[in-house]
């Protein structure tokens, strides 16, 4: 049974309709899996920070006892200095990673290279079409 014009076009419109709706879900999918590693980065990020300024509260503490045991005896200024210069360096150290975790721009990067490439290739269709 052969199918007239209307029920050719409402099929066609149903196919392409179907073809969008399953192209939409698979980049909403992907935005949602970005959103999650985004959350996921954000959270490290808030513990490497909490991390560095317990370390730099530990080591001005520290500093603090280095200053007030100068007038004591001998060796007690020695592991004062060292526990004070290695939490210090951890601090820094933590601090320098929590500043390149936030300068990285990944907010949706996959999502967005996908519908450009969609968008290309539209493009693309679109211009083939009108050479015919």
């Amino acid at each position: 049974m052969a199918l007239g014009p209307g029920q050719r076009v409402i099929q066609a419109v149903r196919s392409v309709l179907g073809t969008l709706v399953a192209n939409g879900e698979t980049r909403l999918r992907l935005a949602v899996l970005e959103l999650e590693e985004e959350r996921a980065r954000l959270l490290t990020l808030i513990l490497l920070a909490g991390a560095s300024l317990l370390l730099f509260m530990l080591a001005t503490a520290s500093m603090t006892a280095l200053v007030i045991a100068i007038f004591w005896d001998s060796y007690r200024l020695l592991a004062i200095g060292a526990c004070a210069v290695v939490l210090l360096l951890a601090s820094v150290v933590l601090a320098a990673v929590a500043i390149r975790q936030a300068r990285r721009h990944t907010l949706l990067k996959d999502t967005l290279s996908q519908l450009a490439t969609d968008r290309a290739l539209l493009e693309q269709r679109n211009d083939a079409r009108q050479k015919r």
